[in-house]
């Protein structure tokens, strides 16, 4: 790849438009769950996959029910964001941080991590 190869894919990287919102993260021994928000969905189910393949625990909050390989989570979406073209990255997060709440609201009986 040429350097103009390259300006030209690291300005279509910046100019993409995220896909941000609400997942969980659920053992499905326990039903236990753990609600995030994210502004990058696709990265952090990336890091959830990458972290049941290297037997590496994704988030703190699971150490203690991760086990050797965390096969028994699950990754789920629960809503997702796509950023608008004219809204500020501060924006959209401001949008992503407004849906987590109404999530956290709406499964506070069952949050447990």
């Amino acid at each position: 790849m040429d350097k103009q190869q390259r300006r030209e894919a690291a300005a279509a990287y910046k100019t993409r438009r995220q896909l941000g919102g609400v997942f969980q993260i659920r053992n499905t021994e326990t039903g236990r769950i753990l609600l995030r928000r994210t502004a990058d969905l696709r990265g952090s189910q990336n890091r959830f996959q990458f972290a049941q393949m290297t037997g590496s625990c994704v988030d703190y909050a699971l150490q203690s029910d991760w086990g050797r390989d965390g096969k028994t989570f699950v990754f789920e979406v629960l809503e997702q964001l796509t950023q608008k073209e004219t809204q500020s990255e501060a924006e959209f997060k401001a949008d992503v941080d407004a849906l987590f709440e109404l999530w956290q609201e709406k499964l506070a009986d069952t949050l447990q991590y």
